[in-house]
């Protein structure tokens, strides 16, 4: 048994074809399948069921998948780290961010970044704190920038804030909503609502809001370009960060809505942004470089301002 052969099952597993598995890991048909018996003969026992179409791990397989992946995964970052050791030169850089640090901080972090270390590769991706979550956990990045109210009480994640980022309420012009001369809460919920995935605590509150027992926006994407476009489009309202509409703002595409009676505990509508990471888990010196990096710039911007 080596590394090799445990890259081809975990081929096999993702691809479900002897062919297009062989065909990933650029080898013949024929040859990586002695390389799925090899293993099979190694551990004494069938690790797909062939007569599955589908050609699904048995649940002998699903035992060697699990400790497959922890073992490439870990040999993929050893070498990282030990190529990383003394000037960056080389190796991969995975992380995550939510929306709104994708917006200004986390590009301009990365510009610096590259710029320091142009031949690490740096990948990150865009998403919502819970599948970033996921993601950390099945060690597919090694950090995340997002909100870090789900994770600061969590044993399993470390979290550093950052600087908070400021929510605020948005429609588009013309909007039913702006012929009237104040606007209560009750008024928003008259219309459909968009929004990224929003933390428990301010779900709460827009449940509280609309007086019921829980609430789920009309509209939920990540993606804050289409999130604007619908916004134009519709009478939706949108919820997102300030930094990523105040210029849509200023030049009379969108409209901020301010509502009389907000509660008290509006700033749990802003994002708590933080970065967070796995507990006991040593990050390679190319994640502690943007870490340091991410802060640095977040220091030199200072607090953003909140919803008051």
């Amino acid at each position: 048994m080596d590394l090799r052969q445990l890259r081809y099952f975990i081929a096999l597993t993702e691809h479900r074809s002897f062919v297009r598995a062989a065909d990933a890991m650029g080898i013949t048909q024929p040859a990586f399948s002695r390389s799925i018996q090899g293993l099979e003969h190694e551990f004494g026992c069938v690790l797909v069921d062939r007569a599955n179409k589908d050609l699904r791990p048995t649940p002998e397989g699903q035992v060697v998948l699990q400790h497959a992946l922890r073992l490439v995964q870990g040999a993929a970052q050893l070498s990282c780290e030990v190529q990383q050791m003394t000037k960056l030169d080389a190796g991969e850089l995975r992380f995550g961010c939510g929306p709104a640090p994708a917006v200004n901080l986390v590009p301009q972090a990365v510009a610096q970044f590259i710029g320091a270390h142009p031949k690490v590769r740096t990948c990150f991706e865009v998403d919502n704190w819970e599948k970033l979550s996921r993601a950390l956990s099945r060690e597919e990045i090694e950090f995340f920038v997002a909100d870090i109210r789900h994770f600061e009480a969590d044993p399993n994640f470390q979290t550093q804030p950052l600087s908070p980022r400021r929510g605020l309420f948005f429609c588009r012009p013309g909007h039913p909503l702006l012929a009237k001369d104040s606007l209560s809460t009750n008024d928003m919920f008259d219309y459909p609502l968009a929004t990224t995935l929003i933390p428990p605590g301010v779900r709460k509150l827009l449940a509280n809001l609309s007086g019921k027992t829980d609430f789920s926006p009309s509209i939920e994407t990540e993606h804050l370009p289409t999130l604007l476009k619908i916004v134009q489009a519709t009478d939706a309202i949108g919820i997102g960060p300030q930094e990523a509409f105040a210029e849509a703002i200023a030049q009379g595409e969108l409209v901020r809505l301010h509502w009389r009676n907000l509660p008290a505990n509006l700033e749990s509508l802003n994002a708590r942004c933080g970065i967070v990471s796995r507990s006991g888990y040593r990050l390679s010196p190319a994640a502690r470089a943007m870490i340091e990096t991410l802060i640095s710039l977040d220091r030199q911007a200072g607090p953003q301002a909140l919803v008051g």
